[in-house]
């Protein structure tokens, strides 16, 4: 890619190769007359396709980054015009190159790539990918035999760094903020590599106030509409045909927490999700599972509890308990760190705010309502 910008002189460009491994070239920017601070950034790409797939269909991969930033970006062609404040321009410049690079390297671009480039600069302060002079990188990311998966976050960077460390990580959070999803990515990652045997996957089925003796059907068709989201998880992540052999040979296990009980967990990567609806016994009975060379990885929402009125959730104490245990890492999700669709931010911590302010003039309960 040729990165091109406007000189001192109006009218006059510079155009100068950006060699891949070379620190970032000096940045010729040209103010306008109008605001002092801003002005503009011309960016040319050298692949019509990459570029087309870059800017998104009808644009909106730009559209997205001029709503974020505050900027306009004018395509035409394989270039694209930025302009407005000087560090919002070298932002999007950052995103745009970043994600480039991916794709000329043979990689997607997913739904939310572009949100999480443009969180990962803010969150760091970064306008660029890895310099050799200030000793920063880019968000960390798990490798898979499909595709490399990415935080687009700077909580689901602490959550990864902690998965790739700990023994025991929790995942806290709200709905769509990866936890779930990650934590298969990294189970699989595990599995890929021979780190260990097996991944067994496990959840309470308790949603809705439903038992599995009162369903219909036998124990795997009462068990999968509960496990659906680890399913999706692991189909999204790896091929589909391998996912069915391995279910079959046991090398995947997904199976309901009560089943958990008398066995030791061994050479295997173990996944408890949803885990705001084990009891106090059920998380005691799950942590105490762990078997040499094993790792074990709970997600939960604590504001999403279905216990009866009363009862203590297994998640938040065992969070309290363990928090500062070696070997014990505890990842803090919130409203920030949606990436579902951007509205669905906004509609977590308009509830949050309720729950918070029901929680101030209530007495301390089991937990805010199922919402």
């Amino acid at each position: 890619m040729v990165s091109t910008r406007a000189g001192a002189p109006a009218g006059s460009v510079q155009t100068a190769p950006r060699p891949p491994a070379a620190p970032r070239p000096a940045a010729h920017w040209l103010e306008t007359a109008e605001d002092e601070g801003s002005g503009q950034i011309v960016l040319a790409f050298d692949d019509n396709r990459i570029a087309s797939q870059l800017f998104g269909h009808y644009g909106q991969n730009l559209a997205l980054i001029e709503r974020r930033l505050e900027i306009v970006a004018e395509q035409r062609g394989n270039h694209v015009t930025l302009e407005g404040p000087r560090e919002a321009c070298e932002q999007a410049r950052h995103v745009l190159e970043t994600l480039y690079a991916r794709l000329k390297k043979g990689g997607e671009l997913l739904p939310g790539d572009v949100e999480g480039v443009l969180r990962e600069a803010a969150a760091q302060g970064l306008l660029f990918e890895f310099d050799a002079a200030t000793k920063k990188q880019s968000f960390d990311e798990i490798q898979l035999r499909r595709r490399p998966v990415r935080a687009r976050t700077a909580a689901q960077d602490a959550y990864i760094r902690a998965l790739k460390r700990q023994t025991l990580v929790f995942g806290v959070g709200p709905a769509g903020t990866g936890k779930t999803w990650l934590a298969v990515a990294y189970a699989v990652h595990l599995l890929e590599r021979r780190v260990v045997d097996r991944l067994i996957l496990s959840r309470p089925a308790v949603e809705a106030g439903e038992r599995l003796g009162f369903l219909p059907g036998d124990m795997k068709e009462k068990v999968d509409p509960y496990l659906r989201p680890i399913y999706d998880a692991l189909h999204d992540l790896m091929d589909r045909a391998f996912v069915e052999r391995a279910m079959t040979s046991g090398e995947i296990e997904i199976a309901p927490l009560a089943f958990m009980r008398g066995r030791t967990l061994a050479n295997a990567c173990v996944i408890l999700d949803e885990a705001q609806n084990t009891t106090s016994m059920q998380m005691k009975m799950f942590l105490t599972r762990l078997g040499e060379n094993s790792h074990m990885i709970i997600t939960g929402d604590p504001s999403q509890i279905d216990l009866p009125p009363g009862q203590t959730s297994g998640l938040a104490e065992a969070v309290g308990l363990l928090g500062d245990v070696e070997g014990v890492e505890v990842c803090h999700f919130n409203a920030a760190d949606v990436v579902r669709h951007e509205l669905v931010g906004r509609i977590v911590a308009a509830y949050d705010s309720k729950d918070a302010a029901a929680r101030a003039a209530a007495p301390a309960g089991n937990g805010a309502p199922r919402r």
